[in-house]
């Protein structure tokens, strides 16, 4: 039982910060210069949506599935498929913006010799379409996703024209810590990683990778039941790849032949760390924790820093000049703190409003990465998600969740919540929840209880159970590695008209959910406002209130809130919801009785009956239900 001190301490009003905000056109058509190109104009959202797709499945209509299948066999999606209409359905599911991933020139299994592009070596790719982490050229994009491989970065470009005209800003994948083993750009004038290093030696500063003098580089001993490309023909896969000496890889692995659990397909890069743990590089004072990104700037103007530094920072401003509005980096706790510094104000002295994204998984540095670090916003995954999850599959009460929004108040605006993601698995998937619907109440939660983005991945939306067996991995998360058709989410494609004519009746309204739960989280002012718990305090005295079921509340001078929400898949619970006095204080209410008009859908009216003491509301929740109760004004 929770103590009602409990309660009053998780009782938060935390003004909210908000985030930079963030007929079809023949995708080979030249377009403008894009880094002139703006944005449609679109009202300030109260939180970002982002929308992540990979590019490569998401405009796939081709239903083959042929495990370890070719690109022929099984098809991909290409730039040229995410048409106006595809945007329009994005936008209209709440999106603000969309994060494309596996936009990079990565490491694949495929000839493209005639475009002047090496082949890769099926050694060391995973799958046979290959890693979206494995990049291989960090200044063109991935030729599988062109229609005329010649033109492909005419292609992107008309693409982010494309999304802008949506009113949608364009995020993509930056992947600091590690590069494709066989990196070959076909940039001309840029200095390739490895061109100038040292290799006799592990390590020196100005070096881009570290290095095992002496040995070469051993493929990983392969499972019994694992090939590459499934066990077909191929004149590289021979069980060898030319890399002398063997460089460290991607997860720190400092063995000249990795294990097959290893990122075995990347090396890594060195960032002026030395293998001691040590720096070769100036420290970031602890000051500029809350300095803007122009004093940033100016501490790195005058320093002398490792030529891979140099070399990111180039690369994302190159990005930037092809009119991307943001990155997504990838694993970034692996790379130092002093170097985000760097490259981020780096980054914000081009594009102040760009939104920058860091996949990060350990809580203690937090802080720093956002402050030090100037990120935008972090994976909320080791709490949150975590938790969340355990709250679906029927194994943990939803209290827990309370208690990681108050301890993380000081940067709760900065925090992402998802609940799929290309490295989670697929809710509907029976590892995972089994239920597409028990999505339903946790994204409502997910989305309304903070104050940070939110993001949903392709084809979760409709119930995508990321089944079957592609080729490298197992099922249970859709396949990044390989050429795959995704059905559910083909069903809404639909040939390419983008309409869900061919949906099942449980996933279209599976869809109207999520549009109706992050369209009204995208554009609620109370978004941006105060947030109080009501869970603690109704589980202490509330009849019928149980774990199953989760209540809070959001407010700004604009509007208020009550967010209900039943975890349950089989029982309905009523109660009598209980409003602390402390929280009406704040609402300013006149009169003993207000209405409340459900926002989602539901259509329900209820009854706010006010006394000294606090208020009640009458709630009936079915079975996974998802309410958003909003004060009715006189």
């Amino acid at each position: 039982m929770v103590t009602h001190s409990i309660w009053r301490a998780s009782l938060l009003a935390v003004a909210i910060g908000s985030l930079a905000a963030c007929a079809t056109t023949p995708a080979v058509e030249t377009p403008s210069p894009v880094a002139k190109t703006q944005a449609a104009p679109i009202a300030e959202p109260a939180k970002p949506v982002i929308y992540q797709m990979l590019v490569r499945l998401f405009g796939n209509t081709r239903t083959t599935n042929q495990p370890w299948g070719t690109l022929e066999q099984n098809g991909a999606g290409k730039f040229a498929d995410i048409t106006p209409a595809a945007l329009a359905g994005i936008r209209e599911l709440g999106a603000t913006h969309v994060w494309y991933t596996g936009v990079l020139h990565h490491a694949l299994v495929r000839d493209y010799t005639a475009y002047g592009i090496s082949d890769d070596d099926p050694d060391v790719i995973k799958g046979r379409a290959g890693s979206p982490y494995a990049i291989k050229d960090y200044y063109n994009v991935n030729p599988d996703l062109a229609v005329d491989p010649a033109r492909r970065m005419e292609e992107f470009r008309a693409l982010v024209e494309r999304t802008h005209a949506a009113g949608l800003k364009v995020l993509i994948d930056l992947v600091p810590n590690h590069v494709a083993r066989g990196y070959d750009s076909t940039r001309e004038g840029v200095i390739d990683f490895g061109e100038r290093d040292d290799k006799t030696v592990e390590y020196a500063r100005d070096n881009n990778f570290y290095y095992i003098p002496g040995e070469s580089f051993r493929v990983p001993e392969w499972p019994a039941d694992y090939q590459p490309l499934g066990g077909e023909a191929h004149p590289l896969a021979d069980g060898k790849f030319d890399e002398v000496p063997a460089k460290w890889t991607g997860n720190g692995s400092r063995s000249a032949q990795p294990r097959f659990d290893d990122w075995y397909e990347t090396a890594k890069i060195n960032y002026g760390v030395r293998p001691d743990g040590g720096f070769d590089f100036p420290t970031l004072p602890a000051e500029y924790m809350h300095r803007p990104p122009a004093d940033h700037l100016a501490f790195w103007a005058n320093q002398d820093v490792p030529d891979t530094w140099e070399k990111f920072r180039d690369i994302a401003l190159f990005w930037l000049d092809q009119g991307v509005d943001g990155f997504r980096f990838d694993i970034a706790e692996l790379v130092p703190v002093e170097f985000w510094s760097y490259l981020n104000a780096h980054i914000k002295a081009r594009r102040p409003d760009a939104l920058l994204l860091a996949e990060i998984y350990q809580p203690p540095i937090f802080r720093d990465y956002l402050g030090r670090g100037l990120m935008d916003a972090i994976y909320d995954k080791v709490d949150f998600y975590d938790h969340i999850k355990l709250v679906m599959r029927g194994e943990a009460g939803s209290g827990k969740l309370a208690s990681i929004v108050e301890g993380y108040a000081d940067i709760d605006p900065k925090l992402l919540r998802f609940l799929e993601n290309h490295d989670e698995q697929r809710i509907a998937s029976p590892a995972f929840a089994g239920d597409a619907r028990k999505g339903i109440p946790a994204m409502l939660v997910s989305a309304a209880i903070g104050k940070g983005p939110v993001l949903v991945y392709f084809g979760q939306e409709v119930g995508e159970p990321g089944d079957g067996d592609a080729g490298f991995g197992k099922a249970t998360r859709t396949t990044i590695f390989d050429y795959w058709g995704v059905p559910a989410h083909q069903r809404w494609v639909h040939g390419g008209r983008y309409d869900g004519g061919a949906l099942r009746d449980e996933e279209r309204a599976l869809r109207a959910d999520y549009a109706r739960i992050l369209g009204f989280v995208r554009s609620a002012p109370a978004m941006r406002g105060a947030y109080a718990d009501l869970h603690a305090y109704n589980l202490e005295q509330t009849a019928g209130y149980s774990e199953s079921v989760h209540a809070f509340a959001r407010w700004s001078p604009e509007q208020r809130l009550l967010v209900v929400a039943n975890f349950d898949a089989t029982q309905s619970h009523a109660f009598e919801l209980a409003i602390p006095a402390e929280i009406l204080a704040n609402w300013h209410l006149e009169g003993a009785e207000h209405t409340l008009i459900e926002e989602l859908g539901s259509g329900e009216r209820a009854r706010l009956v006010v006394t000294p003491e606090g208020g009640t509301v009458s709630i009936t929740l079915p079975p996974l239900a998802a309410r958003v109760f909003e004060l009715e004004v006189r």
